[in-house]
């Protein structure tokens, strides 16, 4: 079972993730969201010692100008929320970085564009809503790919995780059900959230 944390603050949040074995930690690039960094933020991540953990920048069509200026060095994976094509998968790869590509499903026949982009690392299978926390049709879980390639977002939370992982799902992505308030993480629910987990698994 593998878990994605996004939205994550570089000083603030880092630490406690690492400590709870966190897969991947997510930092979000996108300057209309509540949880975007300030890009002199990314330098404190050079601080941690990130043990099992890989460090995630969330983007939306970067250009290589801004790959390299701000995430190479700093991030092991940059996740593709754009028009990315699998050329430009390829393009970015190339540069040193594992990709994770979103997939908006508002649709079953959405949940197939995956195979567009099947030379990406993983593969988000996300709402349309960008961060709005949308929750992702329960009729539509069934049908996605399962395997440790595919995780699933939109209001993955403690409360439905049991059940999502009946569906066949093992890989989440979560954001806004860790948080009291818009754009920060609240460290009581992570914790909760990953001792839910831990009895999942045992």
């Amino acid at each position: 079972m593998k878990i994605k944390i996004c939205g994550l603050n570089p000083t603030r949040d880092v630490q406690l993730c690492i400590d709870l074995k966190v897969n991947y930690l997510g930092f979000v690039f996108y300057e209309k969201s509540p949880r975007n960094i300030n890009l002199k933020d990314i330098q404190a991540l050079s601080a941690y010692n990130k043990k099992g953990s890989s460090f995630v920048a969330v983007t939306v069509n970067p250009n290589n100008e801004f790959i390299k200026k701000n995430l190479l060095g700093n991030f092991d994976f940059i996740q593709l929320h754009g028009s990315e094509t699998k050329e430009r998968i390829k393009e970015i790869k190339d540069m040193g970085f594992k990709i994770i590509k979103a997939i908006k499903v508002s649709e079953e026949r959405d949940i197939d564009k995956y195979k567009e982009v099947d030379n990406a690392d993983l593969i988000l299978f996300d709402t349309p809503g960008m961060e709005k926390s949308l929750e992702f049709p329960k009729d539509l879980i069934t049908k996605l790919p399962k395997g440790e390639k595919y995780a699933l977002a939109g209001s993955v939370s403690e409360a439905n995780v049991a059940n999502i992982c009946e569906l066949g799902i093992n890989f989440f992505d979560l954001s806004s059900s860790l948080e009291s308030q818009l754009g920060y993480k609240d460290h009581f629910k992570i914790k909760n959230f990953i001792n839910k987990i831990n009895e999942l698994k045992s």
